[in-house]
């Protein structure tokens, strides 16, 4: 639904979901400017937090960063002649907590912004019905893509299932308007003091049923105040040489932004306003820039393939590819283990999952590599893998992480040819060749000379004894052969052309 403004009104709603600023926001930018009075909240959907772990990097994250939301309402209402304002935050089934915060505010409207996955489309349904029935308006609207749905689509008018036609397409339709912004603090006077019946404070993390975990020893700061330091840091140093230094795991190339991305610390339309200015301002333009919009062009591609494609949450995108037949029983399930605790033997695929892990973070190449190496050479279905990222990723966003492994397993939207199947020895010689990443999170293989531990298996007896490694030990031997594996992939994919 539009978001247009409409006439003053007493009150609104704004819920906060994916969107955890006041920077550029566009739910409550058009909240403040349809009503007199707007209050704004965010629920810890129990709905959602009920199957997660107990320590969850992503429920922290989204807690502190709420802790920051509130200080900046607070601040911005105070500036504006409303000191008493603040995030409202509930604990309960959204699908319950709005309608019922809704009538208890006596708001004549909520706003938010949109959700596109089908979780998301559903319960909004519910609550759109809940505060339809009470005489509430629901406002949903674009705020976590620069395009969405129906808005690039061919000539034909169908969405795109090759990803550079859409990069073309996005670019073109970029250019005339360019990046508009959200301006929130001109109609700021317009914030709610928060009701004397609600906390105070934003409950704890012990407080909604969670621990604390290593968020803070990875020197991940939420909020929008970790958002925009990362960005100023990615944009001083490195953003120029972006296209080469993403690809090497030890090297500090990414921009590290992807979970502020995920929860909306930080706006798409800052990010790609940035990436085009430093394309248009360098004398020579700038590669890494171009690169990295690109990357936020697949972010949206792929919001748009869940969008007309929703059976690819639990189905490929290409159909044949549902007759493959992945390994299954216990041989199989010892396997995933084996590639889950990081024990396949291949250290660039046990050093990637040992970083995941430990930080809930890998670094973008080694997630095409293991997710190759899962599918590839240990013939697991790739849902499998995607369910365990799931669980893992600080960033986790479900239609990046559903395109990303349907790439890898092939059977996804633009994706790598199923013949092409990532060498764990020759990427891990490639992209770490001093085996900086590998004996960071493998010590074990620390004492190794470069050219032995990227496949310590070949290494003689004498040189893996003066290394301290015994393999079986202290080190896995393979699991799998990979030229072997190749041949039986090539023959178990041959199923996508025969039919058979």
């Amino acid at each position: 639904m539009s978001l247009a403004p409409s006439p003053q009104f007493g009150a609104a709603l704004v819920w906060c979901r994916r969107d955890l600023r006041c920077d550029d926001h566009a739910a409550l930018y058009h909240a403040l400017r349809a009503a007199r009075k707007v209050h704004v909240a965010f629920v810890f959907d129990t709905e959602i937090l009920e199957p997660l772990p107990r320590r969850d990097r992503r429920v922290e994250f989204i807690r502190e960063s709420l802790v920051d939301l509130d200080r900046q309402l607070r601040e911005l209402g105070a500036r504006h002649g409303q000191p008493g304002a603040g995030l409202i935050v509930r604990h309960g089934r959204a699908r319950d907590e709005i309608p019922r915060l809704a009538a208890a505010l006596q708001v004549q409207a909520v706003y938010a912004n949109a959700d596109h996955e089908p979780a998301a489309i559903e319960r909004d349904a519910q609550v759109r019905g809940a505060l339809a029935e009470a005489g509430i308006a629901f406002h949903a609207g674009k705020d976590q893509t620069i395009f969405e749905r129906d808005e690039l689509l061919t000539g034909a008018g169908r969405p795109y299932a090759v990803f550079t036609p859409y990069k073309n397409c996005w670019l073109k339709k970029l250019e005339p308007f360019f990046v508009r912004a959200y301006p929130i603090e001109r109609h700021a006077a317009a914030l709610a003091p928060k009701p004397a019946a609600e906390p105070a404070d934003v409950p704890t993390l012990a407080e909604i049923g969670f621990e604390p975990t290593n968020l803070a020893e990875l020197a991940i700061e939420p909020g929008s105040p970790g958002a925009l330091a990362a960005l100023d840091d990615f944009l001083d140093e490195r953003i120029d040489r972006y296209e080469t230094a993403r690809n090497f795991p030890s090297v500090k190339g990414p921009s590290y932004l992807s979970v502020h991305l995920r929860f909306g610390t930080v706006s798409i339309r800052r990010l790609a306003g940035e990436a085009w200015n430093r394309m248009q301002t360098s004398t020579t333009g700038s590669r890494g820039a171009e690169v990295w919009l690109s990357e936020l062009i697949w972010r949206d591609f792929y919001f748009q393939v869940l969008h007309h494609h929703p059976r690819v949450v639990t189905e490929s995108f290409k159909p044949e590819y549902d007759r493959i037949r992945f390994e299954k029983g216990k041989a199989a399930d010892a396997l995933f283990a084996a590639w889950c605790e990081g024990r396949t033997g291949y250290p660039l695929i046990d050093a990637a999952m040992a970083q995941i892990n430990q930080t809930g973070y890998m670094h973008n190449r080694l997630r095409m590599v293991t997710a190759s190496f899962l599918c590839k050479d240990l013939g697991i279905d790739w849902r499998r893998g995607e369910a365990y990222f799931a669980e893992r990723l600080n960033d986790y966003d479900l239609s990046a992480n559903n395109g990303g492994w349907q790439w890898a397993a092939s059977s996804g939207c633009d994706a790598q040819p199923y013949f092409r199947i990532f060498n764990p020895v020759s990427q891990s010689e490639k992209f770490d060749a001093e085996g900086r990443f590998i004996r960071r999170y493998l010590p074990q293989l620390a004492r190794l000379p470069d050219e032995l531990l990227h496949a310590p298996w070949t290494a003689r007896p004498v040189d893996l004894a003066a290394a301290g490694v015994e393999l079986g030990r202290d080190y896995p031997a393979p699991i799998v052969d990979h030229d072997a594996a190749r041949l039986k992939t090539l023959e178990r994919y041959a199923v996508v052309k025969t039919g058979r």
